[in-house]
């Protein structure tokens, strides 16, 4: 963002002087004090590479075929030149992307060949769900971060990018994704994560109200800064559309969030958690058929929240349920502004796993939720973490194992590979 890490330390010695304990959780989340540390982990509990992973930003587990979706970079270097949602605009040649399918078996990677499909692509949050006609297919939809041809160093009012959402459809276990149609909005602004309900039907996130410069910054640290929009996209056809502002109507679908930033399908089909990043919260909100949502519930972490994922126990009974929400983010925040323009510096990273817990455990004092730490790293072995899921590892009677477990993958904005490892719940 082309700050220094003076100038937030100013600003923040400015807002605990006016703003108290807001301010105080925020310098938590925000982690300039905190000391990263790194899980220890045990003999098979990994971590493994998955290798051609490189900056996959998002990740969603597709329970139906046991396969992970992400959308990778794919190189290295273009992210610190081109990145709108870190403020990168140096270069306006955008790299070419692509989607991934990850295998949590055998922990291989295959990269798909995007069908009819041409220009940059700009990686960023996704969403995968059933195609509701074809039970062996799924609709993707993608964040696509494309510089503006109409901007100029003459025309300064003019944002550098006009990002977009991509949609492909995808038939299971295949090599390719056939892309369907491009979709853009004025609302559309600062695009980070995305939410569909059905094919024609989706949400997507505005992280930011300024893409960039001094208020910019002032967004990020300031609690009451809550300028982020959620924005519902109805689609009114979807093949054979070459202007991808026609056939869509858009709507304002909730405001008033603070950096607002992933979307994630939670515990029913009518709710959506909603990541707050630098409030370091999940916000649960609930879906109504004029397609706003309302903030029902939230989940208070000291750690920035990025992009959510909700993990179904599928042995869970009525004494024993593991079900819960997972989210990732980086510990040092504070310091991304810099680490994040350098391909070689290091940010930590922490993983949170959040319980509903039973009535019976719940007091007045201690709120729904219990909140644990999964895995934590210096940045050595992930570099920044951006979202996270869990896929169960099967039960079996008699194999001597003790308590439910996991495989917990992670993958981040700059990360070079996503990684798994084994964790109990």
């Amino acid at each position: 963002m082309g700050f220094s890490s003076s100038a937030f330390l100013g600003l923040i010695a400015i807002l605990v002087a006016t703003l108290g304990p807001a301010v105080v959780h925020m310098i938590k989340v925000g982690g300039p004090f905190l000391t990263p540390k790194s899980t220890v982990l045990g003999v098979g509990q990994g971590p493994i590479i998955i290798e051609d992973t490189v900056h996959c930003e998002d990740v969603h587990y597709y329970r139906p075929a046991n396969l992970l979706f992400t959308a990778c970079e794919d190189v290295k270097e273009t992210r610190f030149d081109w990145f709108p949602a870190l403020a990168h605009f140096d270069a306006k040649a955008a790299g070419r992307g692509s989607i991934h399918v990850v295998d949590p078996k055998t922990f291989k990677s295959t990269r798909l060949t995007l069908e009819n499909f041409n220009g940059p692509f700009v990686t960023h949050g996704i969403d995968v769900i059933p195609d509701p006609e074809h039970p062996a297919a799924v609709y993707i939809f993608a964040v696509n971060h494309l510089p503006n041809p109409e901007s100029t160093p003459d025309s300064p009012s003019i944002p550098t990018a006009r990002s977009q959402i991509e949609l492909f459809h995808h038939v299971l276990h295949s090599t390719s994704a056939q892309h369907v149609r491009s979709i853009r909005h004025p609302l559309i602004q600062t695009p980070n994560d995305i939410y569909a309900d059905s094919p024609t039907s989706f949400y997507v996130t505005n992280d930011h109200f300024y893409r960039a410069g001094l208020m910019r910054l002032v967004e990020d640290v300031w609690p009451s800064a809550k300028w982020t929009n959620i924005i519902h996209i109805q689609l009114q056809q979807l093949h054979n559309v070459a202007d991808e502002t026609a056939h869509l109507t858009a709507s304002i679908a909730h405001s008033g969030l603070w950096n607002n930033n992933g979307l994630g399908h939670a515990r029913s089909e009518s709710e959506v958690v909603i990541a707050s990043t630098m409030g370091g919260e999940l916000c649960l909100a609930t879906r109504f058929e004029n397609n706003t949502l309302s903030v029902h519930d939230t989940i208070v972490f000291d750690t920035v929240t990025d992009n959510p994922s909700y993990y179904v126990d599928p042995y869970a009974s009525d004494g024993e349920d593991a079900s819960g929400f997972v989210v990732a983010g980086v510990s040092q925040g504070f310091y991304l502004p810099q680490t994040g323009r350098d391909p070689d510096a290091l940010e930590a990273v922490q993983v949170w796993y959040a319980k509903e817990k039973r009535k019976e455990e719940v007091g007045a004092s201690t709120g729904g939720w219990e909140k644990r730490l999964l895995f934590e790293d210096d940045g050595r072995r992930i570099r920044s973490a951006s979202a996270a899921v869990l896929v169960p590892v099967e039960q079996r009677e008699g194999d001597g194992s003790e308590g439910k477990k996991a495989w917990l993958f992670v993958t981040g904005f700059l990360s070079e590979s996503m990684i798994a490892v084994l964790v109990d719940l």
